[in-house]
This record gives C-alpha cells, structure tokens and sequence, in this order.
C-alpha cells in the first residue's frame, strides 16, 4: 500500500520504495508528502554485522554497506522503481552498540550512554536498477544526562517497548528527547532519515512528486 499524508495512493503513482519498517523513517516521509511503497528488506542485519565487523570497518562506511546492501536486496524485486534504504550505527567510548534485543538490554544500553556523549552515524541510499545512484551519510554527538534509578525506570516504563526500534534505546522525537542535555547534528538524521538531502536527491530525480 502506498501513502501519502496517511492517504492511501495507487502503487503506479509511488515510485519510490522504502526498504525499512522503521516507523520513524516512514513519519518523516508521510509529513514532507512524499509518495512511496514501504518493502521492508529481508537481509539478515545481524550476519552482516558480524562480516563487517570482521573487517574491521570504519563505523560510517559499516553503516553505508548495512543501508545500500538492504536497498539493493529490495530493489532486486522492484527494478523499475527507485530504492530508499538507510542504516544507522551508534558508538560510545569506542563501543558499538546495536539494537538491543529486549528490554533489560535496552536499560543496560542506557546505562553506558549515560553522562557521556555518543556518536550516531545515519546512512542513505538511493537504489534503481541493482545499483546504488547516490548516498549521504550523518553524524550527530549526543550527549546524555545522568540519571538516578529511579528516574532511568521511569522513562523505561513510559517509553515502552518501542525504544526496541531505536538503536540507542531512546526515541528523541518523543521522552526520550528528556535525556539529553545537548544534542549536535541534523536532528531529522537522528531520528532516521536526513530529510532534506533526500528530498533534494528525489527533486533532483524528478522523484519527489506532488505537493496534494
């Protein structure tokens, strides 16, 4: 199904496809009005990682490989449309951190993040035809409050299960903007996508469709 502003659209008309489930990514692109299909990749994130990892790939370039590998497996069943695919990667005092895989993961994430400043690196990719057509990547500095406990368990309740989704275990467009003191970097990155250098990319393509 294809949206735009939450209305649904006739895949002809969207040629844009989004090859993430990120809720985030898809929000940002419903509110700028971009036409798009949703096609989640079906890569193993995971052993990609740990092949990358064997490399010892610089963190941004993981990044890079992780989003283009993910629009490329999407774009080998959508070849006549163009493939939007993004990754982002967080590191701390030289320590990767992925995704945590429950909820007693995600308190010790935040644990480690707390009273120090992270780097979160976003990447992205546009795809058409099995080839990558353009890429951009972001870095933000993120810096954490410390918090007591109490405090910690608070935001772990009101938050919720979807901090699961985020790679730093918080979601700064909602509470989770509350545990920062400062924040340095292109906040639409942050939250999944570099907004406006994609839709510049899309207008560039003549991609980026209607204003309706």
């Amino acid at each position: 199904m294809s949206t735009t502003a939450g209305r649904p659209l006739p895949p002809e008309t969207a040629p844009l496809v989004l090859a993430s489930a990120s809720p985030s990514r898809r929000q940002l692109l419903l509110d700028a009005g971009v036409r798009f299909r949703v096609v989640p990749s079906a890569v193993d994130e995971a052993a990609l990682r740990r092949d990358l990892d064997a490399g010892a790939m610089p963190l941004a370039d993981m990044a890079l490989a992780l989003a283009c590998e993910k629009a490329l497996s999407v774009s080998r069943d959508e070849p006549d449309s163009l493939v939007l695919g993004a990754d982002q990667m967080l590191e701390c005092d030289g320590r990767r951190l992925d995704k945590a895989a429950d909820m007693a993961e995600a308190r010790r994430h935040l644990e480690a993040l707390q009273g120090r400043t992270h780097r979160l690196v976003t990447a992205t990719v546009l795809v058409a035809n099995g080839e990558r057509r353009w890429h951009h990547t972001a870095t933000a500095a993120l810096t954490m409050r410390s918090l007591d406990e109490e405090s910690l368990t608070a935001y772990i309740a009101a938050a919720g299960e979807r901090i699961l989704a985020s790679v730093g275990c918080y979601q700064v467009e909602g509470r989770g903007i509350r545990l920062f003191e400062r924040i340095e970097g292109d906040w639409h990155a942050i939250i999944g996508l570099p907004l406006l250098a994609v839709l510049n990319e899309l207008d560039a393509r003549g991609a980026l469709g209607p204003w309706d």
